[in-house]
């Protein structure tokens, strides 16, 4: 069952980026001329230009994230700590082993924010949640993955005996059921989740379904400015931010309509 969410998931989330569709109404450009269906060309072309263009200058993205950030704006951590738990997703494995270094993607802060979380709560335990999200690994634990964060956070300062490492989540999901298991934490304990903003609202439905007595929200990775100073010429960074806050809609009505 959750093998099958799971490649569901990766196959929808092919399906929701926007490049999927600016290629689709190409080919679609492209095929009516070849069958000489000029009007239809010339509807599909120009549609297609205008999205791309209204992507590259406007932040759209940033529109669609801003709503999930405010609900949980920068936020002091609580003043005693049992646990922290950092949801993976910010590791490049494959640049990682290429190179023999640890590379993290532009969700660094993460680990940069949990690290200093952890420096200031020594008495906290360190909970890294993730394991592989590739659609080449099937099955949890699978495929054991370098553990990227781990020497970041160690890099960090954050002592290696103070860190666990659920290795085997491939979602948020999981992420939740899986920490749980693993750390057990009193109904008296206080933890805190360590996640990107936008991704919060999820990550919080998520592990408050799987029953984890108390876990606060610790936002990072903001990603959304004013709207003024976001306009400009720049595609590659507008589309990427535009696929997240698509992908992350839609999960938010999967999970709340599966329960997750």
């Amino acid at each position: 069952m959750e093998t099958g969410f799971f490649l569901l998931s990766k196959i929808l989330g092919i399906a929701l980026q926007l490049e999927t569709w600016l290629i689709l109404g190409l080919l679609i450009s492209l095929i009516a001329i070849l069958r000489g269906r000029l009007r239809l060309a010339q509807i599909t072309t120009f549609a297609t230009l205008i999205a791309l263009v209204a992507i590259t200058i406007f932040p759209l993205g940033e529109l669609l994230l801003k709503p999930l950030e405010r609900a949980f704006q920068p936020r002091a951590a609580p003043a005693h700590i049992d646990g922290i738990v950092i949801l993976g997703g910010v590791e490049d494995h494959r640049a990682s082993a290429y190179w023999g270094q640890p590379q993290i993607s532009q969700a660094a802060e993460r680990l940069t924010g949990a690290a200093a979380l952890a420096l200031q709560h020594p008495e906290a335990r360190v909970v890294f949640s993730g394991g592989s999200g590739r659609l080449r690994d099937l099955s949890p634990g699978e495929v054991e993955l370098a553990p990227v964060a781990i020497e970041v956070l160690t890099g960090l300062g954050v002592a290696a005996d103070r860190i666990l490492w659920e290795a085997n989540s491939r979602n948020t999901t999981e992420n939740a059921r899986f920490s749980l298991k693993m750390v057990k934490p009193d109904p008296d304990e206080v933890w805190v989740l360590v996640t990107s903003a936008f991704h919060m609202r999820r990550a919080m439905a998520s592990f408050e379904a799987a029953g984890w007595p108390e876990i606060a929200p610790y936002p990072v990775d903001f990603r959304t400015a004013a709207f003024g100073d976001s306009i400009g010429w720049g595609l590659a960074g507008k589309l990427d931010t535009l696929n997240i806050a698509v992908k992350e809609w839609v999960g938010l009505l999967v999970y709340g309509a599966t329960r997750r």
